[in-house]
């Protein structure tokens, strides 16, 4: 999912914007591109992972889900998913965290006009959902040792 953004609705840059947001960066060797990825849990995966574009006075977010590691040669770099309701949310709070206010919901269709300061390519999903979503996940708590090693 994208969400494009004139940069002087930044007050930083967008790379100190995301850091201050909980996002990390990290460095794809392989590939010479940076990004940032921010965890859903304790492991790698899953977790939501952002490339920035900066053009023409334009920063362009584009966010996924990975919800794996590529698991076979050849094949495409992860498992993502762009429209996922995790990623709709953080798209919301990256809104919001910018004061923009995009009053839309799940049943509008968004509409992009060259004037517009933000464009998005999905309909705004509603952000208390999204919390309450957040919540579920972080209220699972990971096993103790013990119940690792017995098989609880």
């Amino acid at each position: 999912m994208k969400l494009t953004i004139r940069e002087e609705q930044l007050n930083e840059a967008p790379e100190s914007f995301l850091h201050h947001s909980g996002w990390a960066l990290i460095h794809d060797r392989r590939r010479d591109v940076s990004s940032f990825v921010k965890r859903l849990g304790s492991g790698f995966y899953p977790r939501l992972h952002l490339y920035v574009d900066s053009q023409n006075g334009l920063v362009t977010f584009n966010m996924h889900l990975d919800q794996k590691e590529t698991s076979y040669e050849g094949g495409h770099m992860h498992s993502a998913e762009y429209d996922n309701e995790l990623v709709v949310g953080e798209i919301a709070a990256i809104k919001a965290s910018l004061g923009i206010d995009s009053g839309a919901t799940k049943t509008q269709t968004p509409v992009t006009t060259p004037d517009s300061s933000v464009s998005i390519s999905k309909p705004q999903y509603n952000q208390s959902n999204f919390a309450a979503d957040l919540a579920e996940l972080k209220s699972v708590k990971p096993k103790t040792f013990w119940q690792r090693l017995l098989g609880l």
